[in-house]
């Protein structure tokens, strides 16, 4: 049904992977927040566009309507909205909830964890926006997946372009969400759902599709400032101004080869109002293919200065910048990996294990582990009065325990303990 168990192998992996972002959100200076799993139907609807279908809406019992968070941005704003929180740079790890069609060889689930950072706040343009790509770019680094693109847009661009090839407003939002397949399937699809479904001339569709096939740099920035329609349009002529200083930031942060401005990024959510960002992994197929192939996106996110303004009774709107890490699909991938290397992953974190080798020292090996807890060291011995000594140390060797503290009538006599490294096979006697 779109939902699994983690056993313990999977449950390590998970634990390292997601401390490892959340090191990253705690370097940029994020604190922790947490909401509520179920909001009120109404907070949600209205927020995702065509994504809405896809939210878990609860019967009503006793006249609330509710559902299960979606994601943990329309929350974050609902809370910041509520409480009169005016700037927080925050992060949240938490799950959601999605009525979508499972695929889960691609990571894809009912129940998944999102990992968000965003920042919220009045401040001079794109230095947030910035420090979000940097985040990215740190994460995807740090994690060691391969090679990865990081693509840049903006709402403005967009709505500009769509304005100059004669889209009416009306349709903004659904052509958006059309033009967000482009990376999944090809211009021709994307062109014939245009006119077929969504009702645009074929001349519109033809003029859409010169400008959302385009994608590079800070040179295609300079040359669509300078192209004669787009240069007309007040949005996209913002947009791409304020474009233009996130790259000149991101050459300060040292990270532009990962960055590719893609006119075809559209994400399909409507809250998004400015800056929109989607990271992806590249797999080179075989040496024979020139451009990588992407393999799915593992982080998204992008500039949403309207969304908390809707839970405001008075409208005032609070400018929001953030990014929501993938970590289902990484998950996945590194899950894959570790598979195929054969290596065993640590489920417990145990130091030591108590060990005696003769019968009748049950109480003395309870005394010895009770001292170590007591000293916080992770410790553990088996459930047994009298296990033989290999079982013991066959038990180390098989959780990845590196010591053992063995106490036997010898060591007892002499108030020692001897100390074997599993491993080595070693002993000290302390």
């Amino acid at each position: 049904q779109g939902t699994r168990d983690h056993p313990p192998a999977q449950a390590a992996l998970r634990d390292r992977l997601l401390a490892a972002v959340v090191a990253c959100f705690k370097r940029h200076g994020a604190a922790a927040i947490d909401t509520p799993v179920l909001e009120l139907r109404e907070t949600l609807l209205g927020k995702y566009g065509e994504e809405a279908k896809l939210i878990y809406e609860l019967q009503d019992q006793g006249g609330e309507l509710l559902a299960l968070r979606y994601d943990l941005t329309v929350p974050f704003a609902r809370y910041l909205a509520m409480n009169k929180v005016t700037n927080m740079k925050r992060y949240h790890v938490a799950k959601v909830y999605r009525r979508d069609n499972p695929a889960t060889t691609r990571g894809r689930y009912r129940e998944f964890y999102q990992c968000d950072f965003d920042i919220a706040g009045r401040f001079d343009p794109m230095i947030p926006d910035a420090e979000c790509l940097k985040i990215v770019h740190e994460i995807l680094s740090d994690l060691q997946l391969g090679d990865f693109l990081i693509k840049v847009n903006d709402r403005r661009i967009l709505n500009g372009v769509f304005a100059v090839c004669g889209i009416p407003d009306s349709k903004f939002l659904t052509t958006c969400s059309t033009v967000d397949k482009l990376d999944k399937v090809p211009w021709e699809e994307v062109r014939s759902e245009m006119v077929g479904e969504k009702g645009l001339s074929p001349e519109a569709a033809d003029r859409i599709g010169e400008y959302v096939q385009l994608h590079g740099g800070l040179d295609l920035i300079e040359r669509l400032l300078q192209d004669p329609k787009l240069s007309q349009n007040k949005l996209a002529k913002e947009g791409l101004g304020d474009m233009k200083l996130l790259f000149e930031y991101l050459t300060l942060f040292g990270i532009t080869g990962k960055i590719s401005f893609d006119l075809s990024l559209a994400r399909g959510l409507d809250y998004y109002t400015g800056v929109i960002f989607e990271a992806v992994l590249l797999q080179q197929e075989n040496d024979h293919v020139e451009e990588p192939v992407s393999v799915g996106s593992v982080a998204g996110g992008g500039r949403y200065d309207g969304l908390v303004g809707m839970f405001d009774p008075k409208g005032r709107k609070v400018p929001c910048v953030g990014v929501s890490i993938g970590i289902e699909r990484i998950f996945s991938i590194l899950e894959q990996r570790l598979k195929a290397s054969g290596e065993k992953l640590r489920t417990t974190e145990t130091q030591v294990l108590v060990a005696t080798p003769q019968k009748h020292l049950l109480a003395v090996r309870l005394k010895l582990i009770s001292e170590l807890w007591d000293a916080g060291i992770k410790a553990e011995m088996l459930y047994k009065k009298d296990p033989k000594l290999l079982k013991q140390l066959q038990y180390c060797e098989d959780m990845g325990i590196p010591l053992a503290a063995i106490v036997g009538e010898q060591e007892l006599t002499d108030g020692v303990v001897k100390l074997r490294d599993v491993v080595t096979r070693q002993e000290v006697r302390m």
